[in-house]
């Protein structure tokens, strides 16, 4: 079946009680037992599993293609689970200009375990190739990244961690089941920030964590999930759900979009480079066109006259929203060296541009007004 299809039926369970089509949410937090002592509902306590949380990790599941998911309440719990699942001694490769919030949760939390830690290009197999160790365990990558779009080969990364014998894990986060399946690739997991484009609508705050195989390492994140107990509610889990069903569609819009918006601003002349992997000129555009089916809804452009005119552009929008975050039908607009803090590896004169689900003609029209003003 297509991903369309899959998208709307997955995890899609007729309620036997009044053979509902939308699932109910099931806010218990606990099940009965028979007088055997035995859980008939195949559920026990909320913390271990739920109907919601199952259909959830099911459904996401068919869309990568794994055997096994675990549902978070945010994606930097899904994020620490797999941290946390390595031991100490451990090493670890992550991107150079990785999610800012990966960085801080490695270097000021995970510290504490004892893990060895190389942050190198990973756009450049040769710089990772040389900066794994016999002790190397995980290579994480990030593609998209976040918020320089940088495209890493999925392929490669993988083959090479598993000539090291690591594990490859691939935050997928702005790229989606819809564009990307990093599991067919050879990754080992995929992780998502489910508040992004799964939910799509701006208003639910989760994290998955799917695996290719249901190994000692995914257990190890299975058994992080149930003790540790950051789990998404019932509630948020079917908010999620609902968001999954149009996820094709929007994520199809999201890039058409953004695609149209990235070649009005890369020959605008206030705006000095525009970071999309769907622009000829990006230098990750051949790789995107292979392992993506569309290149997203996330642009990263800098504007001429530094932080103060970039500032000054995004205080001119109209339609599009000053906010954090990405993936919802409003376009947002962020300023991500001030947001990201000490140590960001965004330029000063860096604007982030979540396109939404707008018409795009309204959308360069904003941008236009808000960069037309400064001249």
């Amino acid at each position: 079946m297509r991903i369309e299809t899959l998208a709307v039926h997955a995890g899609l369970h007729i309620d036997k009680a009044t053979r509902s089509v939308a699932p109910p949410i099931n806010l218990s937090t606990t099940f009965e037992r028979d007088a055997n002592g035995d859980y008939p509902g195949g559920y026990v306590y909320s913390r271990g599993a739920n109907p919601n949380r199952d259909d959830l990790e099911q459904a996401m599941c068919v869309l990568e293609g794994g055997v096994g998911a675990a549902a978070f309440s945010s994606g930097m719990a899904a994020i620490l689970s797999v941290f946390q699942s390595l031991a100490p001694g451990d090493h670890v490769v992550a991107p150079d200009d990785v999610y800012r919030g990966t960085a801080h949760l490695l270097e000021d939390v995970m510290s504490s375990w004892g893990l060895g830690l190389d942050f190198v290009d990973l756009t450049d197999p040769g710089r990772l190739e040389a900066a794994v160790r016999p002790e190397t365990r995980l290579v994480w990558l990030e593609t998209p990244s976040n918020p320089l779009l940088r495209i890493t080969d999925i392929e490669r990364t993988a083959a090479i961690a598993h000539s090291n014998n690591a594990i490859c894990v691939c935050d997928s986060t702005l790229a989606t089941p819809a564009l990307t399946r990093p599991l067919d690739l050879g990754a080992d997991l995929v992780v998502h920030s489910t508040t992004k484009y799964l939910g799509g609508h701006g208003d639910v705050l989760g994290g998955i964590v799917v695996s290719r195989a249901d190994d000692d390492f995914f257990k190890k994140i299975k058994r992080i999930q149930y003790l540790g107990g950051a789990v998404p509610s019932p509630f948020e889990c079917w908010l999620v759900m609902r968001g999954l069903k149009t996820l094709p569609y929007r994520v199809r819009a999201h890039s058409e979009n953004a695609l149209a918006v990235a070649e009005y601003l890369a020959g605008h002349p206030e705006v000095e480079r525009v970071y999309y992997p769907g622009l000829t000129g990006h230098p990750g555009w051949e790789i995107a066109k292979q392992q993506m089916g569309g290149f997203g809804g996330i642009i990263s452009f800098q504007v001429r006259g530094g932080r103060e005119k970039a500032f000054d552009m995004a205080g001119r929008v109209r339609i599009i929203v000053r906010a954090t975050s990405l993936g919802g039908p409003v376009s947002l607009i962020e300023h991500r060296a001030s947001y990201e803090g000490p140590g960001t590896r965004a330029p000063e004169n860096l604007l982030r541009l979540s396109v939404g689900l707008e018409h795009p003609d309204d959308l360069i029209e904003d941008l236009a007004g808000a960069l037309d003003s400064r001249r």
